[in-house]
């Protein structure tokens, strides 16, 4: 697996500006009409055929910021611009029409998989909706995925619960593809499934990306899988992206004290050595703004 930069675009792919995302509190400490901020002024670029990491713990706004880019939710404020045009104003009708060009990988593939249909019909659902050819042709367009993901199209008939969580997650990655996007959010993909499986998936995303030219954005909290596969990483803490830049600028050189605390958590490959684990007291004041430490690289610090 490797992550070589592409040259960057005139106009990236996605571009996020300012987004902020606010839900109703509810209960606990939160008094009535009071609102949680989970994305919190969020920016971002992602070029065409990079792969690109969100990073943080849970309860950070990666999910949420994923969803809100593809309008799956709809945010309260802020830009999402696919190839220069406004996401967040488009029609219904232009949105089922982007639909096809973006889509999504979900964390938990049994739960994302409708136990009641045949994974054959799952796969096909999307052509169904968008009125892609006719049955012969959806069906033969299923056989293919099928075949790209790594399964035998023998098993389109058999229901979600007879399958491994890898198959599974294949099975969602084909469906994400049967409409030949060109944009993918991958929300935490293997983070469901066993250590021996994930690196088979991994390979398989990354195999896809070269052979159908997609994009990737990246939601993980597993930072060597991060450092392996992403050519730039924002790392987010409470909604805000604290710390972005190339991936091997932010690992080899982490500038916000929460980025050197993640790290610092990763296990060490030798056994014999002890890493010093930091601990991240929060920010006791107003979020500080990003500013360029380095070329590319940006800290809110």
């Amino acid at each position: 697996m490797t992550a070589d930069r592409p040259a960057a675009r005139a106009t990236p792919l996605v571009e996020v500006r300012h987004l902020v995302k606010e839900f109703p509190a509810r209960g606990g400490q939160w008094r009535r009409g009071a609102r949680v901020r989970a994305v919190d002024d969020v920016s971002l670029t992602v070029e065409e055929g990079e792969t690109f990491g969100l990073v943080g713990e849970s309860g950070s706004g990666k999910t949420t910021t994923g969803r809100c880019i593809l309008r799956l939710v709809t945010p309260t404020s802020g830009e999402v611009r696919f190839r220069g045009e406004d996401v967040l104003s488009a029609s219904r009708g232009r949105l089922r029409e982007l639909r096809r060009e973006m889509q999504i990988v979900f964390q938990d593939p049994q739960s994302s998989l409708n136990p009641r249909m045949r994974v054959g019909a799952i796969v096909e659902e999307p052509l169904v909706i968008h009125g892609v050819g006719d049955r012969a042709a959806r069906r033969a367009r299923v056989e293919e995925l099928f075949r790209v993901v790594g399964l035998d199209p023998d098993v389109m008939r058999r229901y979600p619960r007879e399958f491994s969580g890898g198959q599974r997650q294949r099975i969602g990655l084909a469906r994400a593809l049967a409409l030949k996007p060109s944009f993918v959010v991958a929300d935490e993909p293997v983070s469901a499934l066993d250590v021996s499986v994930q690196a088979q998936v991994v390979n398989l995303m990354m195999d896809l990306q070269a052979q159908l030219d997609l994009t990737y954005l990246f939601i993980a909290h597993d930072l060597r899988l991060v450092e392996k596969i992403c050519n730039r990483v924002a790392v987010m803490y409470r909604g805000r992206i604290v710390e972005i830049g190339e991936t091997a600028a932010i690992f080899s050189n982490a500038t916000h004290p929460y980025t050197r605390a993640l790290l610092s958590a990763v296990p060490l490959a030798d056994p014999n050595r002890r890493a010093l684990r930091l601990v991240f007291a929060g920010e006791a004041s107003d979020p500080v703004p990003l500013r360029e430490v380095a070329q590319g690289h940006w800290a809110a610090v």
